[in-house]
């Protein structure tokens, strides 16, 4: 299982015509035939580009030191892994042509495609699998994913192609953790500090795009790789544009300056209701494999009290935050699984809008409003903390605002404060100065959740950043990565979800759907259940329809 902090994307229209004015020139009428665009009966053609509006910017673009999900989300265009998941959600192969597994589940031997180049035309063999498997395993790499390779027992390059790893006890996610995280170019990295290298900012992968330019705060432009081993991309570019406000890049999708977004709740079922949206861009709708919460910092004494965390889940109305935020769009999460899912336990114990449940809680551990101003004490000091959120995100903050106002209801008083995504991440939530958080969880299709929520995994840069410490969890979370047999599997994780439930690190909020709109000028898309970017590289633009050439100054 792989974990991403969830990220949205948007500037405004005259910022994106200055920077765009010099370099870009439109090649067809703003107002393109409503006929013509909305016909599918087109040839693939190489050319164009495509637009995609974000609202966190990346922190590193090397996998295995990134755990935010813009930052995997570039990284992915430009790295490949052994595996990937295909369109029905099973693992096939990506860099591998092949595997086999041994009998009694202890070794993989991987079997490369041979001619696979890296973006500097050097060959990618078994050594650079082998270089990335070692550095991400060494004490110095900060790596968030470094416990999966920690299973290893013995990992070999047995020739140029064919790269073999043996584990010490049988491991579910074996074969799932071989993705884009360890592959890395040995012949450029090879001596150096990877956490110092500039390779974090222009990296060299083997994907299907290559980097062109990264401006800070502005945009990062990819390039088709014509080399690309599944075969060139037929766009010519893909662009993201970093625009923290996501009612502003709203704005830019509606003027045309961007292809590609996702909608929050309201803009999907309120402001692309027209004729106009109709007829000039197709927007989707499935469900997204992540989570919201609300994380408690398990170190501050405010939050130590498991009953505490359980009032505070009284006091939220977590129907109100689906009807008022989400439109309906979406569900009431009661642990880290997706509903529907095979781990998905649903009979955990639910915390239903109980405000004098709530009350009676936190009257039980001594917090009383003996002074009448509406807000309870103890020992001498207020109840009241600051929920923190990233910018760009409108679904996030209008929960905080609803939790802000439940919980002055109980006596408690919450502040909101909203920071940039990277300070968020690496000043706030990597050095614990946080109280409570309200985030998201991108989550893979292995149920495996070790990294977030064992104890040995609360240091900096790890992914149990609130400090959530239960010896039974630890137990389960060893037991459910050791068997391959779903229903043995099943037996821990609904154990899990029953202790998260009680315990409450977490209060689980919401299940949203995913809900991208793209330029209906943009043909080849197929959304299947693994979602509508899968086959990035074969999204094309017929000529006609497309609105920039690239040209010379």
């Amino acid at each position: 299982m792989k974990y991403a902090w969830q990220r949205k994307f948007y500037i405004s229209r005259l910022a994106i015509l200055l920077l765009f004015a010099g370099f870009f020139t439109a090649c067809s009428s703003p107002q393109e035939s409503e006929k013509v665009l909305l016909d599918e009966n087109f040839q693939p053609a190489y050319g164009g580009m495509l637009v995609d509006g974000t609202t966190a910017e990346p922190s590193n673009l090397i996998p295995m030191l990134a755990s935010d999900s813009a930052s995997h989300g570039v990284s992915g265009l430009i790295f490949n892994g052994l595996v990937k998941y295909d369109t029905d959600l099973t693992l096939m192969g990506d860099l591998a042509e092949s595997w086999q597994i041994s009998d009694d589940n202890l070794t993989i031997t991987f079997h490369l495609k041979k001619g696979v180049k890296w973006q500097d035309g050097v060959e990618f063999t078994a050594e650079d699998i082998m270089f990335g498997y070692q550095t991400i395993i060494n004490e110095k790499t900060p790596s968030a994913y470094k416990e999966d390779y920690l299973q290893v027992k013995k990992a070999e390059v047995l020739d140029k192609y064919t790269f073999r790893v043996t584990y010490v006890k049988p491991f579910a996610p074996a074969l799932s953790s071989w993705g884009s995280l360890v592959v890395l170019p040995k012949h450029i990295l090879e001596g150096k500090d990877i956490t110092k290298t500039s390779f974090s900012r222009r990296p060299t992968g083997t994907g299907p795009f290559k980097l062109k330019e990264w401006v800070t705060g502005q945009k990062i432009t990819l390039e088709a790789n014509p080399d690309y081993f599944e075969g060139r991309p037929y766009l010519d570019k893909y662009i993201y544009r970093i625009i923290p406000d996501s009612a502003t890049m709203f704005m830019e999708l509606k003027a045309g300056s961007i292809d590609l977004m996702g909608l929050a709740p309201v803009q999907y079922k309120r402001q692309t209701n027209s004729r106009y949206f109709n007829n000039n861009f197709r927007k989707f709708r499935y469900p997204a494999f992540a989570y919201t919460y609300m994380g408690f910092n398990l170190r501050h004494p405010w939050f130590k009290d498991k009953r505490i965390r359980q009032a505070i889940a009284y006091a939220i109305d977590k129907e109100e935050v689906i009807k008022g935020v989400l439109f309906g769009l979406g569900v009431v999460s009661t642990g880290p699984y997706v509903p529907g899912t095979w781990p998905y336990n649903p009979e955990v114990k639910k915390y239903e809008y109980n405000p004098e449940k709530a009350k009676a809680l936190l009257k039980s551990v001594g917090w009383r409003d003996d002074d009448g101003d509406g807000i309870l004490e103890k020992q001498g000091k207020k109840f009241e903390f600051t929920i923190l959120t990233n910018m760009g995100n409108s679904s996030r903050l209008k929960t905080a605002t609803l939790i802000q106002h439940r919980l002055k209801a109980v006596g408690i008083s919450v502040k909101i404060r909203v920071l940039e995504w990277s300070t968020f991440i690496n000043e706030f939530i990597d050095k614990r100065k946080f109280e409570a958080v309200i985030l998201g969880w991108s989550i893979g299709l292995d149920p495996d959740q070790y990294d977030i929520w064992h104890s040995k995994k609360t240091g900096e840069k790890e992914l149990n950043f609130v400090g959530f410490k239960n010896k039974e969890v630890d137990k389960l979370l060893e037991a459910g990565r050791r068997t391959f047999n779903i229903e043995e599997r099943k037996k821990y994780y609904y154990r899990l979800q029953e202790i998260l439930a009680e315990e409450l690190p977490y209060v689980f909020l919401y299940v949203g759907d995913s809900l991208p709109i793209v330029s209906a000028r943009f043909k080849g898309i197929k959304p299947e259940p693994i979602g509508i970017s899968y086959n990035i590289e074969k999204w094309f633009v017929p000529k006609q329809l497309r609105k920039y050439t690239i040209s010379r100054e």
